[in-house]
């Protein structure tokens, strides 16, 4: 069972890829609540990785750590990949 029954799309190790770059420009720019996306996050714009934990913040958002890439990372900034294409 989801650890925050049924919000939180991915579970630690799921595959992911994170959101192309004119998304997390998109976001970067318009986001002005908790937890932005950090400059130097633009630059994993596509990467496959894999979910290293997530947390709820206490809005009900759902965010994540992913491995090898740094920052805190929004849902609606992930989808699921393959894990053949994972680092």
């Amino acid at each position: 069972m989801s650890k925050f029954y049924g919000l939180d799309k991915f579970q630690a190790g799921d595959v992911v890829r994170i959101a192309n770059r004119a998304t997390l420009d998109q976001f970067f720019q318009s986001w002005k609540l908790h937890h932005p996306i950090q400059p130097d996050q633009l630059q994993y714009a596509g990467r496959v990785t894999k979910v290293g934990r997530s947390s709820m913040y206490h809005g009900g958002d759902i965010l994540y750590e992913l491995h090898d890439v740094p920052g805190i990372w929004h849902q609606q900034l992930l989808v699921a990949a393959l894990p053949e294409n994972s680092n």
